[in-house]
């Protein structure tokens, strides 16, 4: 288990991690969101002993990372796939983390293999791509057979194959009663890989709950309406707005209505008779529900492009 207790991380003025309190239990995976430069890195970072915190405390069993005896064989962690030494070969790279943890030179091959690398085992880690190198730090996280796994963004740079992959050794690992926490900015994944969702944004905890009840917390859904008539367009707009509804548009025919179910959009498109081309009911999503939590914790906001070309004419 990870216990965070009033994680607070300070560089000069900028607080990167603000009074951060929760668990992360064992016997699940834990999925860990937030917009960029939300803190889920330093986050990470503190519970490694990479980064010492300003005040509080991560725990891991009950311990400091500093305090483990076999670090390795308590935690395993992947937070950068290009932090690799690339003249090592892969099997060089896992022997000298497993011969400074006094671990069995066996478990090599074994980690190997189930990553999928035994046939490129002898390759310097320079010549690996990104999708290999994320294999490969996987392998290390669990070359000492940890209890605790720490994985940030674990699929960036795999093919769809090797999505699943982590998908199903992520759950796996979870099943045999392991502490699973891991990153990802891939919404759909992470819906269909977590148990458990915290959300943090400006450093500060905004949600830590059961991925279903987040989900179901969100409004009711969207509804997506193409009006091909511009005039009918803006009627169902503004029709919609005095029923009480949002709608904002997705492309130059479609209405995305939030608050409202099918048959409402569809009463009030009716009762004005403007003829409608789609009208179609989606169902609340891991997306949806994080773009609502987080709509106030962006860092980086952006602005709506447009076709005008002030000032690029010569």
């Amino acid at each position: 288990m990870i216990s965070l207790s009033g994680l607070t991380k300070r560089y000069g003025t900028v607080t990167a991690v603000d009074d951060l309190s929760l668990e992360i239990k064992s016997g699940r995976v834990t999925g860990f969101l937030g917009p960029n430069g939300a803190g889920k890195s330093t986050t990470m970072r503190m519970i490694l002993g990479l980064d010492h915190p300003t005040s509080g405390k991560a725990l891991v069993n009950g311990k400091t990372y500093e305090e483990l005896k076999h670090p390795l064989r308590e935690v395993g962690a992947l937070l950068d796939a290009k932090a690799l030494h690339p003249g090592r070969t892969a099997r060089s790279h896992l022997l000298s983390m497993a011969r400074s943890n006094g671990i069995a030179g066996r478990r090599v091959e074994e980690v190997l293999e189930v990553v999928g690398l035994t046939s490129v085992a002898k390759r310097r880690v320079g010549l690996f791509s990104l999708g290999m190198g994320q294999r490969l730090g996987i392998a290390g996280a669990l070359l000492g057979d940890p209890g605790v796994l720490i994985f940030d963004e674990p699929v960036n740079g795999l093919d769809p194959d090797g999505v699943r992959w982590v998908r199903g050794i992520a759950r796996s690992l979870a099943d045999e009663g392991r502490t699973v926490f891991l990153s990802s900015h891939l919404m759909s994944e992470m819906q269909q890989t977590a148990d458990q969702v915290v959300v943090i944004g400006k450093g500060k905890l905004i949600a830590d709950m059961p991925i279903l009840e987040l989900i179901e917390r969100s409004a009711l859904g969207t509804v997506r309406v193409r009006v091909p008539d511009p005039r009918g367009r803006e009627e169902l707009a503004s029709r919609i707005a005095s029923a009480g509804f949002t709608a904002d548009r997705s492309d130059d025919e479609v209405l995305v209505v939030r608050g409202a179910t099918s048959e409402q959009v569809g009463d009030l498109a009716h009762e004005a008779a403007i003829r409608l081309h789609e009208l179609r009911m989606q169902e609340p999503s891991l997306e949806e529900a994080y773009m609502e939590l987080t709509s106030g914790s962006l860092e980086y906001g952006t602005a709506r492009m447009t076709n005008r070309t002030d000032g690029l004419d010569a």
